[in-house]
């Protein structure tokens, strides 16, 4: 029964985190709830988002959404970031982070009403200073954290002005690149439990493959109220935890 509920936590927390980010908000309180060790779930969730990007990002990819290019001009960056982010999360105080992703996330919700977020372009992804540097940190607090670093992600990829289907695309290859960094430190440290691990990734691939589907019927228009939406329930799902 907990392997059957595990598959559908992944099903249902990548297919959200595929089309706004915030996955986190079914797949880490779900886990725990079942009486998974905290560094165990966080771990269980990085491998399991590292095979299931991996998946939406091909079926982009496949259908020439997206290039090669565009996504080896992000791997390293966010791997970078997803492997400090690893290393940092063993002496980072828990509650550093939260406060750091309420900032970041509320930063995100206000910026969302001001122009230039409604992935009007069709803009190529080209690597600058400052989207790199953003990368990368969105990398770190994915490797320490993660809570809302998908839906981050694509706040700057329309900032960026590129296309919904082409962020979403980036966003999974970023996740991908910052989730397999931080795994390798979480399995290096005995933190996976496998069985558990391999049931919520099968759920989690085929999330990822509804996900993009329906990332392809959603109108520019209709994407940013879901994901301000998403924004607000971390936001407050962080909150309460902190609170609590």
């Amino acid at each position: 029964m907990e392997f059957i509920m595990l598959y559908f936590i992944g099903f249902a927390a990548t297919t959200l985190g595929t089309l706004a980010g915030g996955g986190g908000l079914i797949s880490l309180p779900a886990m725990l709830l079942l009486g998974l060790p905290v560094h165990s779930a966080i771990g269980a969730n990085k491998v399991s988002n590292t095979v299931s990007s991996l998946s939406s990002f091909y079926v982009i990819y496949k259908n020439k959404e997206i290039t090669v290019k565009e996504a080896l001009t992000v791997i390293p960056i966010s791997l970078a970031g997803g492997i400090t982010g690893g290393v940092l999360a063993s002496f980072t105080k828990e509650e550093w982070m939260i406060v750091i992703a309420i900032i970041l996330l509320s930063f995100a919700f206000i910026t969302s009403f001001l122009g230039g977020t409604d992935f009007e372009g069709e803009e190529a992804f080209r690597a600058t200073k400052k989207s790199a540097a953003s990368l990368y940190g969105i990398g770190i607090y994915d490797g320490v954290f993660g809570p809302g670093s998908g839906t981050l992600a694509l706040y700057l990829y329309a900032r960026m002005k590129l296309s919904y289907i082409r962020s979403v695309g980036l966003s999974r290859i970023m996740i991908f690149s910052s989730c397999f960094g931080a795994s390798i430190s979480y399995i290096a440290t005995g933190k996976i439990i496998w069985p558990l691990t391999l049931a919520l990734m099968l759920g989690s691939i085929s999330g990822a493959q509804l996900g993009v589907r329906i990332a392809r019927k959603l109108k520019k228009e209709q994407v940013k109220p879901i994901l301000r939406i998403v924004t607000v329930l971390l936001i407050m799902q962080i909150v309460v935890e902190y609170f609590g």
